[in-house]
Parts: C-alpha cells; sequence; structure tokens
C-alpha cells in the first residue's frame, strides 16, 4: 500500500478525507499543498488533479480527486473501520447528508467567508453577508433538526466527517469576526455533536496546521 494524500490546511473537503482515512486506521503519506501559493496550478500536481483543487489521493495506480468519491474508493477498497453504517437505509442517510452538506450548506459557508475571512480588511458587503447569513440560519436550522442522536446516521460515518468542517469553519469564523454572530447560529445539538467529534482519539492530528497555535 502506498497511499499519497494531497490536501490543503482549512479546505473542509481536505478534512473530511483526512478523518476518513484517520479512523479507517490507514498508512499515508502527506503532502500539504498552498492555496496561495501556487502550488494547486503547478504541472506537477495538474497531473495527479487537473482541476488543480484539494483533496487529491494516489493509491498506488488509483488516482483520485472529490473529497466524497475519495472516501467511497477507501471504503471499498479498505473495508475494515468502516465509515458506512451496516444497514442499508442508513447507508443511505449518511449518503444523502453527505451530499447536503456539500450541495447546500458549503455553499452558504462559502459565500459568507468571501466577505469576512477571505478579504484582507474583513469587510465585505454588509447585504450580502446579510443574506448569508439568513441563508446559514436556514440550513444549520435543518442540521440541527436532522440530528437525532449522537450522529448524523445512527453510527460515526461519512456525514459526520463531512459535517464537522464546515461546523468548524463557522465557528473559526466567529471567532475571529464575532460581529457577524455566525457562532451562536449553531444549536445546542450540533454544538454537542462538534465536541463528540472533538474527543476522537484522532481528532487532533487532522486539525489544519495553520489553525494551531
Amino acid at each position: 500500500m502506498a497511499i499519497t494524500f494531497y490536501y490543503g490546511s482549512g479546505s473542509p473537503f481536505s478534512w473530511n478525507v483526512w478523518l476518513a482515512l484517520e479512523h479507517k486506521q490507514l498508512r499515508y503519506e502527506l503532502k500539504l499543498m498552498s492555496l496561495q501559493g501556487g502550488d494547486l496550478k503547478a504541472p506537477a500536481y495538474l497531473a495527479i488533479n487537473p482541476r488543480g483543487k484539494v483533496p487529491a489521493l494516489v493509491d498506488d495506480d488509483v488516482i483520485l480527486w472529490e473529497s466524497a468519491a475519495i472516501v467511497e474508493y477507501l471504503e471499498e477498497r479498505y473495508t475494515e473501520h468502516p465509515v458506512l453504517p451496516r444497514h442499508p437505509r442508513d447507508r443511505a442517510m449518511a449518503r444523502r447528508l453527505a451530499a447536503e452538506a456539500d450541495h447546500y450548506l458549503y455553499p452558504v459557508v462559502r459565500r459568507l467567508m468571501e466577505q469576512t475571512l477571505f478579504r484582507p480588511d474583513g469587510g465585505g458587503d454588509s447585504t450580502l453577508i446579510a443574506l448569508a447569513l439568513t441563508d446559514l440560519q436556514r440550513e444549520l436550522g435543518y442540521f440541527e433538526s436532522a440530528l437525532r442522536g449522537d450522529f448524523c446516521a445512527g453510527s460515526l460515518s461519512i456525514a459526520d466527517f463531512t459535517l464537522y468542517p464546515l461546523l468548524a469553519l463557522i465557528r473559526r469564523l466567529h471567532a475571529k469576526q464575532p460581529q457577524h454572530g455566525a457562532g451562536p447560529l449553531i444549536g445546542s445539538r450540533l454544538a454537542t455533536f462538534m465536541q463528540r467529534i472533538e474527543q476522537l482519539p484522532y481528532f487532533v492530528k487532522t486539525t489544519p496546521p495553520h489553525w494551531k497555535g
């Protein structure tokens, strides 16, 4: 086995794959790519992922990008320590919730970040920020209601690894720019869920490097 994992610090899609790799207890080599330093557009990396984004994974002769596809591959290729529940109903639910986090929650978080943390002065368009916060409140309310137990689909799964990094980005935004009030939009169920993920034995290892210290 020769897994090489290309990731970007703070990328929620990278974090998703990293949590899965650790949960499945796989050996891998980390390749930290600079998201602003041109690494993703270098010819050598574009030969691996022509989209020029993270994450990407190389496993011997298998080359993959797109986090959901990578995690599904890892689940099928390495069956120990699964990241999908056993029951077909719960497996479908995990996949559905992961897709909803990617397709509905992430775009809202991205819009908000583009008007706040991604700006040198931290001050984007106040109207766009307000709209993004309204949409964020709606999406977080949906996931708050969807979370009925300890984890999204009954047991720890791809849904949890997809959702958590997005919640962590919201909390980081609040820590950096509390004036926008994003943090309190995370309800009590989701806050407890975050604590549960943060208690995983491998969680600290996967924390984005530039968030430490």
